[in-house]
Order: structure tokens, then C-alpha cells, then sequence
């Protein structure tokens, strides 16, 4: 039996009491994978390479959750970067209205975290 847990994917932020860090895509999907999903809150900037390359972001993984069909009860849009915010919510919203995702999924385009930087 797969336990259920809140998922806080971010790079950066301190991880909100009550939910597991993911920082990166790649272990976000691992713990997706491996549980069921309460509640996703997504960064959409995950970092750099050594090589100063860009990461995977949140609209990647949004991407993949929705070519793959996972699902969370709730996601919410942490992420201080606004056009990164319209192309994830807009792309779950599509994909929830052509049925590639479950349509009872709730998605709010704003944060249910207070965002924290600790260093």
C-alpha cells in the first residue's frame, strides 16, 4: 500500500512542515512514483547544471504528469516566476479539459506555502 504525502517541489525553498521535498524533477518523479499524492506545490525554476545549464523546471514535470497521467488531489502554483506559472497552469487546465489528466484534480494558480529561504 502506497502511502499518500504532500509533495514540495523546489530547488531553493525551505521545505513547509507537513510535505516531503522534491529538488529536482527526476526525484519528484521518483516519490510520485512511489506514492500517492495529496497535495503538489511546484516551483517552475529548478536550477543549473555545473555547466550552467537549466535543469528539468516545473513545467517539464507538468509536462511528464500529464503525458503519464499521475495525479495529486490538489497542485498549487508556488513559483515567483509569472510566465512559468501561466504555462503550468494553463497546460494542467488543457490537460484536465482533454482528459489526459483526472478532471476532480483541484489546481490553484497561486501557492497554499508561505515561500521561505533559511541560506
Amino acid at each position: 500500500m502506497r502511502k499518500e504525502i504532500n509533495l514540495y517541489v523546489d530547488d531553493l525553498r525551505d521545505c513547509p512542515s507537513g510535505f516531503e521535498i522534491a529538488r529536482s524533477m527526476e526525484a519528484a518523479v521518483n516519490l510520485m512514483n512511489n506514492n500517492q499524492i495529496n497535495i503538489l506545490s511546484l516551483d517552475h525554476d529548478l536550477g543549473e547544471d555545473d555547466g550552467k545549464n537549466l535543469l528539468p523546471t516545473g513545467y517539464d514535470l507538468v509536462k511528464f504528469i500529464c503525458e503519464n497521467g499521475y495525479r495529486a488531489n490538489k497542485i498549487y502554483l508556488h513559483t515567483d516566476n509569472p510566465v512559468g506559472r501561466e504555462n503550468m497552469y494553463q497546460t494542467l487546465k488543457g490537460a484536465q479539459r482533454r482528459g489526459f489528466i483526472d478532471e476532480d484534480i483541484e489546481i490553484y494558480h497561486y501557492s497554499i506555502t508561505q515561500n521561505k529561504y533559511s541560506g
